[in-house]
């Protein structure tokens, strides 16, 4: 019976996860006043590679407890570069536009096509559904 596990960089949900355990294991053997990760060093574990898979994030996390100068572990700790995790905002009209024109295909996808009940799915107007058709190029 074999069992193929992929590897870490491959379940990303799980870094997180796995880290914290180790992170609470090895800190309370070892006495330290360590609590958590910083969201960038969250962020630095989830893009990263990991070509040692576990083992390598086991002897990142024992490093970072000693390393580490704070209560939160950082990417520097890790020895991991620092990922950027601000969210980048678009403006207002820019969100709404591709919210009508998500609303639209998907009614008329819905719908197959037919305008009448895409539009009333919409609550619009036959003559408002074709102005958006034709400001979003949809046939």
């Amino acid at each position: 019976l074999s069992i193929e596990v992929p590897r870490l960089a491959q379940r990303n949900s799980d870094i997180e996860l796995l880290a914290r355990f180790f992170l609470h294991k090895f800190a309370k053997e070892q006495g330290s006043v360590v609590r958590g990760f910083t969201r960038q060093a969250v962020a630095a574990m989830q893009s990263y590679d990991w070509p040692g898979n576990v083992r390598e994030l086991i002897n990142r996390i024992r490093r970072a407890l000693v390393m580490s100068e704070n209560r939160m572990i950082t990417p520097r700790d890790l020895g991991l570069a620092e990922i950027d995790t601000r969210v980048e905002i678009e403006p207002l009209e820019q969100v709404r536009a591709h919210a009508e024109e998500v609303a639209v295909r998907s009614c008329l996808s819905q719908s197959m096509n037919n305008v009448s009940h895409a539009a009333k799915l919409l609550g619009v107007s036959r003559v408002t559904l074709y102005r958006m058709m034709d400001k979003y190029g949809i046939r």
